[in-house]
């Protein structure tokens, strides 16, 4: 089968002869649809989690063979499933923290083979079926959107608090959408008007970074970075009010020169934001409560895989999707 496939020897290729995977007794074996470039794959190409295999963990598929303990009528299921990959049988897992599993692998990043390719493999639980009324385009967002989301599961957010959000790459276009559908009053903060603009057109106030002014140090109750830089979380921090949160959702990879003074002295919360439940987003696509279609730059087919591949590395290009 088709498969885009990174190795530290090897580089990245797409190879036309990778084995097809056979379901164990508590997966499905899904039949790749529509999948999404994210810069975590990118990331992986550069040594990120040392990961070797087929790379991919955002898409949309159809179930095609179950294994001995899978119920049969999943076969011809249109589905999405959670990335991580959980033992089931630790303390976070009863806790309902599965992605927080401390024996898990990850679809696409950790220990299994992701889903940028013809066919791959899913346990059965982390399976949901996507909604007859939500299309492919759509659907294939929501595991960024429940990463996006998961920042209102961690941090109440109180209608008389400002809030702002650093950085306008795709990460910080599908917190600006999740954010504006539950009514947080929020100022977009970025680089680049265009990208401002479709922020605004999910309802968000927008500022320019070089049109930010001594008035607005620390005037945020709660600020959100998401551009991944030193300099963006540098920025992000002196928005924070005394006492405020300052939400960290990129990982920024800097080993010397973060200057965290400002934490202590003002008494910042800094909050690790992360991956999101699925269901919440999959609710809202149903009733057209959101439509990330504006996020889409390109669509490619797959023997196009690597053309595709560097089209995302482009500052100015948004979601990257991939046709099978």
């Amino acid at each position: 089968m088709k498969a885009l496939v990174y190795s530290d020897e090897k580089g990245l290729k797409l190879v036309e002869d990778y084995k097809k995977p056979i379901p164990k007794d508590n997966e499905v074996l899904i039949k790749t649809s529509i999948v999404g470039i994210c810069n975590t794959d990118y990331e992986i190409t550069k040594g990120y989690m040392d990961y070797n295999g087929v790379l991919g963990h955002e898409f949309i598929g159809t179930v095609v063979e179950v294994g001995n303990n899978v119920s049969k009528e999943l076969i011809g299921k249109r589905v999405t499933g959670e990335i991580n990959l959980a033992c089931n049988n630790c303390s976070y897992c009863a806790r309902g923290l599965q992605r927080h599993c401390p024996n898990r692998s990850t679809l696409g990043i950790f220990k299994k083979d992701g889903c940028f390719s013809e066919y791959f493999t899913l346990p059965k639980e982390n399976i949901l079926e996507i909604p007859d009324n939500v299309s492919d385009e759509t659907a294939v967002f929501v595991e960024p959107l429940a990463a996006a989301a998961e920042i209102l599961e961690q941090v109440k957010i109180e209608p008389n608090q400002k809030v702002a959000l650093v950085g306008d790459g795709k990460l910080g276009l599908c917190i600006s959408l999740i954010l504006n559908a539950y009514n947080v009053d929020l100022v977009h903060i970025g680089k680049h008007s265009q990208k401002l603009e479709i922020s605004k057109g999910f309802g968000s106030k927008t500022m320019l970074l070089d049109e930010l002014r001594e008035k607005d140090t620390m005037s945020f109750d709660i600020v959100i970075e998401a551009t991944g830089s030193l300099g963006g979380f540098e920025t992000s921090l002196s928005l924070v009010k005394p006492r405020g949160v300052l939400v960290l959702k990129s990982t920024i990879a800097a080993k010397e020169g973060l200057n965290l003074a400002g934490v202590v002295i003002n008494e910042i919360t800094i909050i690790g934001s992360r991956c999101g439940q699925f269901k919440p987003i999959l609710r809202l696509f149903e009733k057209n409560k959101i439509n990330p279609k504006p996020l889409i730059s390109k669509v490619f087919n797959s023997e196009d895989f690597i053309e595709a591949f560097e089209e995302n590395k482009k500052k100015d290009s948004l979601k990257i999707l991939v046709k099978f």
